[in-house]
């Protein structure tokens, strides 16, 4: 069975936005690890994030406390 991503939540939206612009983000896991980098896709479960080194980390989206713009440091 395949899930669709609901794109009406403002959610998904937000991510996809991420995606599109390949802003960096900070995504605070409910065990307290960050993980920092890129947002390279999202499904109804997971979400993958690529770091400087382009080590790609899938996470699921239930271990997820918040997910944020990194803010550039100039």
């Amino acid at each position: 069975m395949l899930t669709e991503l609901d794109t009406t939540l403002p959610s998904i939206r937000q991510v996809q936005n991420l995606i599109k612009q390949t802003i960096p983000v900070e995504l605070k896991l409910l065990s307290g690890d960050v993980v920092t980098g890129r947002v390279l896709w999202q499904d109804p479960h997971c979400i993958c994030i690529a770091d400087e080194n382009s080590q790609q980390t899938t996470v699921w989206k239930q271990a997820i406390a918040y997910i944020k713009p990194k803010i550039s440091e100039k």
